[in-house]
């Protein structure tokens, strides 16, 4: 069928030709491995004579942070030791005043004025200087003084005294001057200190000072319970603020979410709602079945009330019947009629003994009132079977 292509199309069937041939250049002649393969004999020279090195061990993160923490302290303790050889307490130009008649003060609020503690420490003498200890760099106060009395024996009351004094609704701390007058004495920042809070890690620490326990010994015996009380209540009126103010932003926050969040804050909202309503149910219906109890017991009091006067209206109805009887027995008898004294025997019972309808005698009406009668003269008399 290609026979009958057009000749543009037959020239794409058309075989190429076949490929001229060519002779190998001149470097393919030689042979491509020309050193001889020989045994290890020739190696054996340069390997090493003397004994390999002993193997090195990689560090392990634990191993890594130990000898970091190791490298920082051994930084610290050479850091502090120059500063403990260089520190003077005598020689610092803001120390200054008799130091026997100075009173280290601490744990002072941060809002408590130079004013209002040069007040409360006047109670003690008259003090003459007041150095309240600022960060150099912040400008702000650390939370400690030195307080300067014109007398020592000022200085040893306040000593006494003042310790655990409350401040602006904080107790303070009270000590002499140790810096000037205890020669191997060190500050706290250079590893000195009183106290067990600041020793080391958690382990070393102690949660309180142990003035607490003496403060509150102190209250005990003054009876200052009344102060501790209110201290406790305004710490927990100030927890319950704070509770309120964290509340509040969470509520803030939540508003501030997604369309879908709010979505889920309504549907809890409506729980909620649910539930106090099912609350307010139980107690409606609490309520009322209390008060439907309590017309109950007053009807049944009115009930017995009413029992009762019915009681006393019949007893005094047959007390009138057996009047006018009596009255017609007088009239009857005249002077002969049976007397109706506390006898051996009533003279109701030979007129009107007991009897019952069955004797045919009498009708049951007049039995029953018979009966009554009877009844209603034997308590008279002092007998109260009859009525049991």
């Amino acid at each position: 069928m290609t026979q009958y292509l057009p000749a543009n199309l037959l020239a794409l069937f058309t075989a190429r030709p076949p490929i001229p041939f060519k002779p190998p250049p001149d470097g393919l002649k030689k042979r491509k491995n020309e050193t001889p393969i020989i045994g290890l004999t020739d190696f054996l020279r340069n390997f090493e004579t003397t004994a390999p090195p002993p193997p090195t061990k990689g560090e392990r993160r634990e191993q890594r942070e130990e000898r970091k923490r190791q490298e920082k302290k051994d930084y610290a303790d050479s850091k502090l030791e120059e500063k403990v050889a260089t520190w003077d307490p005598h020689s610092d130009t803001n120390a200054v005043g008799d130091p026997f008649k100075t009173l280290f003060v601490g744990r002072i609020k941060y809002e408590t004025s130079e004013n209002k503690l040069r007040r409360e420490m006047e109670a003690y003498g008259p003090v003459r200087n007041i150095a309240i200890v600022f960060n150099h760099n912040s400008k702000k106060p650390r939370g400690y003084a030195f307080v300067e009395f014109e007398h020592e024996r000022d200085m040893h009351s306040a000593y006494k005294h003042a310790d655990g004094k409350k401040i602006d609704g904080r107790r303070i701390v009270v000590d002499v001057e140790r810096g000037r007058t205890v020669k191997s004495w060190r500050p706290r920042r250079l590893g000195g200190g009183l106290g067990g809070t600041r020793r080391g890690g958690p382990e070393d620490n102690i949660r309180h000072s142990g003035r607490v326990d003496q403060w509150e010994g102190k209250e005990r015996e003054r009876g200052g319970g009344e102060d501790r009380d209110r201290d406790r209540e305004r710490d927990r009126s100030e927890r319950r603020e704070r509770g309120d103010r964290d509340r509040d932003r969470e509520e803030k926050r939540k508003r501030s979410r997604s369309p879908r969040d709010r979505k889920d804050r309504d549907r809890d909202r409506e729980r909620r709602r649910d539930r106090d309503r099912g609350d307010r149910d139980k107690d409606r219906e609490r309520s009322d079945r209390g008060d439907r109890d309590k017309d109950r017991d007053r009807e049944r009091s009115d009930r017995d009330r009413d029992r009762g006067d019915r009681e006393k209206r019949d007893r005094g109805e047959s007390r009138d019947r057996r009047r006018d009887r009596d009255e017609r027995r007088e009239e009857e008898y005249g002077g002969d009629a049976p007397p109706s004294g506390n006898g051996e025997k009533n003279h109701y019972d030979n007129e009107f003994p007991y009897r019952s309808a069955e004797d045919g005698e009498i009708k049951q009406e007049e039995v029953e009132q018979n009966n009554y009668h009877v009844a209603d003269q034997r308590a008279e008399e002092g007998d109260d079977d009859y009525y049991q």
